[in-house]
């Protein structure tokens, strides 16, 4: 079993490194379910852009948290304010905080990485956060943390309309 790895706020230097667990983490996971534009070689460069930006701000908007394993970023998670549209995605806000996003590569999954990152991002906070119907996983792992989903779905245009659905605790 592997050692927990350090959890810590992150820094304006992490930015490539969550880019690349981002798009790794994409591709591990969403290869053959979303559409390919998303998991493409020009993804890492915008995704370290965005990165990049959100760390530069001060303050930055929210909580942004890696995990990282021998100096290496190996995932991350951001939460924030449901009432920023992508949090929103034109539905009220079910709670005040939002998980936009965790990520780790596949070989942190089952090694306690995810628990922490998200006790890191949200504590034991209640909170919302959209997930893919078809992320059994994902939905799995959230189910566990205290989320459920609360009947609130949408068909996203952005994934060609994959549908995803709110969960909340």
């Amino acid at each position: 079993m592997k050692s927990a790895p350090l959890v810590r706020s992150a820094v304006l230097e992490d930015a490539d490194g969550i880019a690349e667990v981002q798009v790794m983490s994409w591709r591990e996971t969403y290869s053959g379910l979303v559409p390919d534009r998303l998991l493409g070689v020009g993804m890492r460069h915008a995704r370290r852009r965005m990165w990049s930006s959100i760390l530069s701000l001060d303050p930055v908007p929210g909580t942004v948290v890696v995990a990282e394993r021998d100096g290496r970023v190996v995932g991350f998670a951001f939460a924030g304010s449901s009432n920023h549209p992508d949090a929103r995605r034109g539905f009220d806000p079910a709670r005040e905080l939002h998980l936009f996003s965790i990520y780790l590569l596949a070989a942190e999954h089952g090694a306690g990485t995810g628990h922490a990152l998200l006790e890191a991002a949200l504590g034991g906070s209640p909170a919302q956060l959209w997930v893919l119907i078809a992320n059994d996983s994902a939905r799995t792992f959230y189910e566990r943390h205290g989320f459920q989903t609360d009947g609130v779905e949408l068909s996203d245009p952005d994934l060609d309309g994959l549908t995803e659905v709110r969960m909340v605790r």
